[in-house]
């Protein structure tokens, strides 16, 4: 019971390192597979001021043009990661566990493109 409870255990951070992290509305404008990856999709996300390139691991869950039209919120300050040929510019925040479909997150209603969640 004492090692169930340890797995359980969140790993707590400071304001100062939530504070590095920049999270950004971003709408996705275009979502599509990508060769010879069975889980990954690339999204097209636009964050106001650019557009980006993301991957995600959603394919599995949604097909691209569910997403399409979508906002969510942008991990826009991860360095960038080169998966199956394509570069990841950031990270696509949803919630659940990696065994089900994720939820997608976002803002109730539409708001501008990059606005930043604190």
């Amino acid at each position: 019971m004492e090692e169930a409870n340890e797995e359980k255990k969140i790993e707590t951070i400071s304001y100062d390192d939530f504070a590095k992290l920049d999270i950004r509305i971003g709408t996705i404008l275009a979502a599509e597979s990508i060769e010879g990856a069975d889980k990954l999709l690339k999204l097209t996300v636009d964050l106001g001021a650019e557009k980006r390139s993301v991957c995600a691991g959603i394919a599995q869950f949604y097909s691209p043009e569910e997403l399409v039209g979508k906002q969510v919120p942008i991990l826009a300050n991860l360095a960038p990661r080169t998966m199956k040929g394509v570069e990841s510019q950031g990270m696509t925040l949803m919630a659940g566990s990696l065994d089900e479909k994720p939820t997608l997150i976002g803002p109730e209603k539409s708001i501008e493109n990059g606005v930043k969640v604190h």
